[in-house]
């Protein structure tokens, strides 16, 4: 297994496209089994001819991608400028079945999830997703995914468009304009996740004593108003300030009789605090009994929650991984650390050399806890190596 990442900043689509053939052809040879491609709006007037160029210029077994707000390739991270990334591998005794669908509604029931989609020769498949956010019910989607299928998903919503219709999906020589593409892949690989959620708990873990659906009216026996003017009276004044604009709520996701960390939280927003009911409404179906504790975010707890992350995982996998991709949030980059390739730069210090592309995403899927979740403000890593290493 071998892996190219390649990133073009000119503006002119024909050229751009043959900077990174030419780093791809020159790292693999001239037929790359997968090609991966991520396109900045820079480029929209020529969005319909990229795929149908890659396949001719690369004759890969499948080549899938999309638009994007912003590109990573080759280990940088164009932002706000013209951007064409270029992954690709070479991986043999490896299966790659491809899928689209346009809506859901397409797909049957989750216990049919298995007959429906690609089915595989080799083992249970490892999956790699693109969607449209304004066309395709994504969370609905990886819930019957993760009901059918248990090995592990990543990957990102489009972004670089405003509005239906103006993102753009690739799979094999065509262009689509919503929905969902994805490849399955099975034999020879593993996808082992990395999830940064970015976000810090604050105060005490507490259960939900009391709820309806995705609204809290007790937690401990307190009304959340007054849970939260207590936890804000006990705060530092740096994180008071955060508490204004990035508070979150973590949802735990497996219980354990010693403390929570970081990484045992699905983290939500925050969508409706009703001063006068006492109620707080949460990003996620909640059930009493279940145990959360709320979060703050802002680029240092990002950066050390990223660094610790990709420090466990290295630990075990870096010699390993052949290649990675990265789904990073278009909250995160320059906006989020005041500087480009902040997340390349800490995936190179963990990793090496390791090819790695992505994009900046209007959502990131990743799992958490061995579910699959539609994320915000994260960096899904998906790391690829031989199922024998």
């Amino acid at each position: 297994m071998k892996w190219s990442s390649a990133a073009s900043q000119s503006p002119d689509t024909a050229q751009a496209i043959a900077e990174v053939v030419s780093v791809v052809r020159a790292e693999l040879g001239p037929a790359p089994d997968l090609v991966i491609a991520f396109v900045s709006p820079h480029h929209q007037d020529s969005y319909e001819l990229l795929p149908a160029a890659l396949m001719a210029e690369l004759q890969p077994r499948v080549v899938i991608g999309c638009s994007a707000g912003g590109v990573i390739g080759g280990g940088r991270e164009i932002e706000e400028q013209p951007g064409l990334s270029l992954t690709a591998a070479e991986l043999p005794g490896v299966e790659l079945a491809p899928f689209r669908f346009g809506t859901v509604s397409e797909v049957a029931e989750e216990g049919s999830w298995r007959a429906i989609l690609p089915r595989s020769t080799g083992g249970s498949p490892d999956f790699l997703l693109l969607a449209d956010p304004f066309s395709f019910e994504v969370e609905v989607f990886l819930r019957g995914l993760d009901a059918g299928f248990p090995g592990s998903k990543i990957g990102g919503l489009a972004s670089g468009g405003r509005g239906p219709g103006e993102n753009v999906l690739y799979l094999g020589g065509q262009a689509h304009r919503g929905g969902v593409v994805g490849v399955a892949l099975s034999g020879n690989v593993r996808i082992e996740t990395l999830v940064a959620q970015g976000c810090r708990p604050i105060g005490d873990p507490m259960f939900v004593t009391r709820c309806r659906e995705n609204v809290v009216y007790a937690l401990d026996g307190s009304s959340p108003i007054e849970v939260l003017q207590r936890l804000y009276a006990r705060l530092e004044p740096r994180d008071r300030e955060l508490f204004r604009h990035s508070l979150f709520v973590g949802v735990v996701m497996r219980e354990k009789s010693d403390a929570y960390r970081q990484g045992d939280f699905l983290v939500r927003n925050i969508i409706g605090l009703d001063a006068d009911r006492g109620e707080l409404a949460v990003a996620a179906r909640l059930e009493e009994g279940a145990i959360i504790q709320f979060h703050l975010r802002d680029g240092r707890t990002s950066a050390e929650d990223l660094e610790e992350m990709l420090s466990q995982v290295s630990s075990h996998a870096r010699l390993a991984t052949r290649g990675s991709l990265l789904f990073s949030c278009l909250g995160r980059g320059r906006q989020l650390y005041g500087r480009a390739d902040h997340d390349t730069d800490a995936f190179r210090r963990h990793f090496g050399d390791v090819p790695l592309g992505g994009f900046f995403c209007n959502g990131e899927i990743g799992p958490v806890h061995g579910t699959t979740f539609l994320h915000g403000y994260t960096s899904s890593f998906g790391l690829f190596r031989p199922k024998a290493s």
